[in-house]
């Protein structure tokens, strides 16, 4: 068998380089047309880090696991597509702010069809709307070509920071199809790809709209016990009760459970925001606007905190920090990955800037120019100096903000960082992550999250 995957993203790569792991009988090609990224996969600097994952390239690659942008070629030789490219939320036309941009899935489609001259499984692999086969299905069908296909849907469940031990060990794997003799087939087909080491109870098979649609509701409930906890947290800090120890009491009722109740400055990551907007844009198609309505709150709190957890900065440094170093501890997203998308320390970065704040950036993995790129600046812009280390970025600063939960940030020596920075000296815990009362001890000025 070969397969190959359209797209070497976060996504791709990593699920790419598992089946090749796990399935050595099968060949695994991963595509794409932006050449440097292939290169980078190529190289010993991968584009994505993901704990574990170098490892398990550095062994596949080669043998049974390739990275070329030789699209046509690939598409060509392949028995089962995989889908994995980019769906992001539209910012023009129709939709715009909610709806998903479909452009570069319906491309794939076409060249799929152009290309392929034998029969193909097509699986959706990217989060996508819920009925989207459907449009993929219409490209093939009236393509003219004489190749028949079949379209599952196969959605990723995967946390970025534990992505290859998600892979391996899975809560689930969900494939969608067509119940019919050609669609059970395909789905069987898929079935025994992840069979080589996934258990077949954890192997769900649906019709395609339930499985479309599951990868939406998943991260639009997971979202929303964030963006509660969030909400709860307001309370906390003004009431004096302590949003981790409100978390911990009603994660006790199994009703509930303690996952996804951890306070912070804000969820980000590419699903969440983008899933419960192209839910919310559903639920208006569908003339439901009173679900719209209550998905789309989901947002509104956690671009509420973010914008609360800025204006708590100011208003503690005096109401102003115009012209003050202010150190950023962590830039991605969350810990264990490189990836910054709809990242809170973008949208807290940027409002301090607009307070004419001067910043000094630290993260393990996120670079200078990416940085830069993501608050529209250019090299020469002094507002803002990424550091090589977190003792860098506190440096003569008024205040640290920790915006993600690095695992190092906790044991830094905190006793040193104090006696380097400027009095009073401020720590904002967007995370939750330090012992607000030992920081204390030592001088700082300590806020978390849900904490007075």
């Amino acid at each position: 068998m070969k397969i190959c995957c359209i797209g070497a993203g976060y996504v791709g790569g990593p699920t790419m380089a598992m089946i090749s792991l796990k399935c050595p009988d099968i060949k695994v090609t991963v595509v794409d047309i932006n050449a440097d990224r292939i290169a980078a996969w190529n190289s010993d600097d991968l584009p994505v880090f993901e704990p574990g994952l170098t490892e398990i390239v550095l062994s596949t690659r080669g043998k049974n696991l390739f990275f070329t942008t030789d699209v046509d070629k690939a598409i060509a030789d392949a028995d089962i597509i995989f889908i994995s490219v980019n769906t992001p939320t539209k910012t023009y036309g129709i939709g715009a702010g909610r709806a998903a941009d479909l452009r570069f899935i319906e491309a794939c489609a076409r060249r799929i069809a152009k290309v392929s001259k034998n029969d193909k499984v097509i699986v959706e692999k990217s989060t996508i709307p819920v009925r989207t086969a459907e449009s993929i299905k219409r490209i093939f069908d009236t393509s003219g070509t004489q190749a028949r296909f079949q379209v599952l849907s196969n959605p990723e469940f995967l946390a970025e920071g534990t992505a290859m031990t998600d892979l391996e060990n899975p809560d689930r794997i969900l494939i969608g199809g067509e119940r019919s003799p050609e669609g059970e087939k395909a789905i069987q087909k898929l079935v025994n790809v992840y069979a080589h080491w996934v258990p077949k109870k954890k192997i769900i098979t649906t019709n395609l709209w339930s499985s479309e649609l599951s990868k939406l509701t998943a991260n639009a409930f997971l979202a929303q016990r964030i963006s509660s906890t969030n909400a709860i947290s307001a309370l906390c800090e003004v009431t004096g009760a302590d949003v981790d120890e409100v978390a911990y009491a009603i994660g006790m009722d199994d009703r509930i459970g303690s996952k996804f109740l951890k306070a912070s400055v804000g969820f980000g990551g590419s699903c969440f925001q983008k899933d419960i907007l192209n839910l919310v844009y559903l639920c208006e198609h569908f003339g439901l606007p009173a679900v719209a309505e209550y998905w789309e709150q989901v947002v509104s709190m956690n671009n509420h905190q973010k914008k609360r957890f800025t204006v708590r900065i100011v208003h503690s440094l005096f109401n102003t920090v115009a012209g003050k170093r202010l150190a950023i501890f962590g830039y991605a997203f969350k810990k264990d990955t490189n990836d910054i998308r709809e990242s809170a320390a973008i949208d807290v970065c940027r409002d301090l800037l607009a307070e004419q704040a001067q910043l000094a950036v630290y993260d393990p993995k996120v670079s200078s120019e990416t940085v830069l790129s993501s608050l529209g600046l250019g090299a020469e812009d002094e507002s803002v100096t990424h550091c090589q280390s977190a003792y860098e970025a506190a440096e003569d600063s008024h205040a640290i903000a920790i915006l993600t939960e690095w695992d190092e940030f906790k044991d830094l020596d905190f006793e040193k960082i104090y006696q380097s920075m400027n009095k009073p000296a401020f720590i904002f815990d967007g995370r939750n992550i330090l012992d607000l009362e030992k920081l204390r001890a030592i001088g700082f000025e300590a806020h978390g999250i849900g904490k007075s």
